[in-house]
């Protein structure tokens, strides 16, 4: 916004507005002192709960002069803002950082910064509160305007948050190789009207096309680069976790960060399971090996975390925890709608049908038939993948897997491990598997 010079000099000169906020930097020794991080921080929040919008460091407000910035104390100011981002606004606020120069009353250039502020997917709270911009100045939300904010920004679903324009992105962020594969054989359309169509890109307030929350999660190499919460956390534990201590590290078998489109990811994830499950040979009716979990299941509650999880809770990733008598796996969000976790298995509901859709568009290779379903896509539109879950994760551990929500903000899926004994498979609970189900 305003990236040309001549713009940013003509828009200082009409001095603030909605979209712009004018800020003189004064120094006490070697830190900064106006503006103090909490005022900037408000202002910040508010601009982004608003509108895209540009701040400029070095500039008087009032009398709109180019001061500067000494240029041997542009690093400092420059980390003043990034930790007022990151460190006194929640969730933490995704700016761009730019120095220029620009020339002074006196007609020497002089050093300032511009601050892009993206009208951002969520709602910020600031020091101060919650913050909107009215004309030139911040505004505390009213309980009515922050409720009515949350709403726009997807909290209430009237808007699909899969369908939101992402801030701050372009078309050439996408990987062509990665929507490509979505295009049917007989599309003729071009890129945008693809994009589009597949809800991967919407326009903006401006009209320029820009790519979606689905849009970034299934056609860029990095999501996280604009959605940091979108990945799998996975770790595999020895024993069976039930004393708090043995989460700790030391307990750690493996662990990994699974990122990329959301299809490498669950992809990704199934192998990590895979690769840290054990195998056990049954010597009943010859030598056989009997797997940890069946893959399946474990396939089924993947796609299911990813497709359904609720991506507009900042901060909350999906967490993949092995232990050695069951798997768990927690997704940020409530239920969608009107489900109870007596329905999972009766009835459908997407909460995300952009994601869902490309899902099912998503091919399993040969290279991953390891997995053992007899689908050719990811996703299931007919929704049976809660009762395969049921089925055939009760039939190979001989317990019925349990789905848990917790504060309304988390759903946790646990599938039980087989006995390493097949004996004692169908020989009831643990003491451990009855006090979970308690």
């Amino acid at each position: 916004m305003f990236d040309s010079k001549e713009e940013l000099l003509e828009k200082i000169a009409l001095g603030e507005d909605a979209v712009l906020e004018l800020k003189a930097v004064r120094f006490r020794g070697g830190r900064v002192e106006d503006p103090s991080r909490d005022d900037l921080a408000d202002e910040l929040a508010a601009l982004a709960n608003s509108h895209d919008a540009v701040v400029v460091l070095g500039v008087d407000d009032r009398t709109k002069e180019i001061l500067g910035i000494p240029r041997d104390r542009l690093d400092l100011v420059e980390t003043f803002v990034r930790d007022t981002c990151q460190d006194s606004i929640e969730p933490p606020l995704v700016a761009t950082i730019i120095r220029m120069l620009l020339p002074g009353s006196d007609g020497t250039d002089r050093a300032v910064i511009k601050i892009d502020v993206p009208r951002s997917l969520f709602v910020h709270k600031s020091p101060g509160g919650y913050f909107h911009r009215l004309g030139s100045s911040k505004r505390e939300l009213s309980t009515e305007l922050l409720l009515r904010l949350g709403q726009q920004r997807s909290q209430s679903r009237i808007i699909r948050f899969d369908e939101q324009v992402v801030p701050d992105t372009t078309i050439e962020d996408l990987d062509r190789s990665l929507f490509e594969r979505f295009r049917g054989s007989q599309s003729r359309d071009t890129d945008a009207d693809l994009l589009h169509k597949l809800a991967m890109a919407r326009h903006d307030g401006q009209g320029q096309l820009r790519p979606t929350v689905t849009g970034v999660l299934l056609g860029s190499r990095d999501p996280r680069r604009w959605l940091p919460n979108a990945f799998i956390q996975a770790v595999a534990y020895r024993g069976r976790g039930v004393v708090p201590e043995q989460d700790d590290a030391n307990y750690q078998l493996d662990a990994a960060e699974l990122s990329g489109p959301l299809d490498q990811q669950i992809l990704d994830a199934c192998k990590f399971v895979r690769r840290n499950m054990w195998v056990a040979a049954a010597k009943d009716e010859g030598r056989r090996d009997l797997a940890q979990f069946d893959m399946v299941p474990v396939f089924e509650a993947l796609v299911n975390a990813v497709a359904h999880r609720d991506y507009s809770i900042y901060g909350s990733k999906i967490r993949l925890r092995m232990f050695e008598d069951r798997l768990e796996l927690s997704s940020p969000g409530a239920l969608a709608n009107t489900m109870t976790i007596d329905s999972l298995a009766f009835r459908q509901s997407a909460r995300n049908e952009a994601i869902s859709s490309l899902l099912a568009k998503c091919v399993i290779t040969s290279d991953d038939e390891w997995i053992g379903t007899t689908r050719r896509t990811l996703m299931d539109k007919r929704g049976e993948g809660v009762s395969v879950i049921f089925e055939r994760g009760e039939r190979h551990a001989g317990k019925r897997p349990i789905y848990q929500l917790f504060d309304d903000s988390e759903l946790r899926l646990t599938i039980f491990s087989a006995s390493r004994d097949p004996t004692r498979r169908d020989s009831g609970a643990t003491e451990a598997d009855e006090e979970l189900s308690a």
